[in-house]
């Protein structure tokens, strides 16, 4: 009898390290991170400001390559494959959530949502769907409770309406992962719980792999996992430990 197939994990890291040289000295601030992130799965990653949870998000998303160490992403992996092919892998499974939203401001909110598919889509090849992908925007920023502002600029926008737009452009292509990155961190405390809501609820409807980066132990506390990114390592928050485990690695 075959033995079953193990299924790909959404993202795989095996002794992932990053350093950055500065001034002739070297900066290690990852030093070998191991991460499985299952299709479906949220994981929150906590710690301290400047120890390095952005820095592996990009890793994650193929910003950037690693020291060393192996980035999968959907079963390929991706540490020395070649620019396109990771071109190609951002573009298709993964969306991105900023803390800064990176909204174009010359451009509105459905057409902001809308740029996301028209990266690497050929012009005569957009424009020969261009209604239904428009139908499509419209449809995320209903998801997203916008569908009344979508003709609007960004500047006339709030900072949780905003968000919801980052939200519904990440969305866009349908990705297999999500990867945010202090997501609430600029809003108040009623529109923060607001936008954790919409974005644990499009994390289940989607069955997307999210790994979330934040200081807030209350958003973390609300996901499958977490972990506490400490000394250039991660470290399993155990679930009855809960996240006031996770709150000394951060203070």
């Amino acid at each position: 009898m075959n033995e079953p197939v193990e299924a790909a994990a959404a993202i795989r890291a095996r002794d992932v390290k990053r350093e950055f040289v500065s001034a002739g000295h070297t900066l290690p601030i990852l030093r070998g991170v191991d991460l499985d992130v299952a299709h479906g799965e949220s994981v929150a990653i906590v710690g301290r400001s400047g120890g390095g949870k952005s820095t592996l998000l990009h890793l994650l998303g193929l910003l950037d390559r690693p020291t060393a160490g192996t980035v999968e992403v959907c079963g390929v992996e991706t540490t020395t494959a070649s620019r396109s092919v990771r071109d190609r892998l951002r573009r298709e499974q993964i969306g991105f959530v900023f803390q800064f939203y990176h909204l174009l401001p010359e451009l509105t909110a459905e057409q902001n949502v809308l740029l996301s598919g028209m990266i690497g889509t050929a012009p005569l090849a957009w424009l020969a769907r261009r209604g239904e992908r428009r139908e499509k925007a419209r449809a995320l920023l209903e998801r997203v409770g916008l569908a009344d502002r979508a003709h609007h600029l960004p500047p006339k926008l709030s900072g949780g309406e905003r968000q919801r737009v980052a939200i519904a452009r990440a969305l866009y292509r349908d990705p297999g992962i999500l990867l945010c990155d202090e997501p609430t961190g600029n809003l108040d405390e009623t529109t923060c719980e607001d936008v954790e809501n919409l974005l644990i609820d499009v994390q289940r409807e989607r069955q997307a792999a999210m790994v979330l980066v934040t200081h807030n132990l209350r958003l973390a506390a609300r996901l499958d996992r977490m972990h506490v990114l400490e000394g250039g390592r991660l470290h399993a928050v155990q679930a009855r430990s809960g996240p006031d485990a996770a709150l000394a690695a951060t203070m």
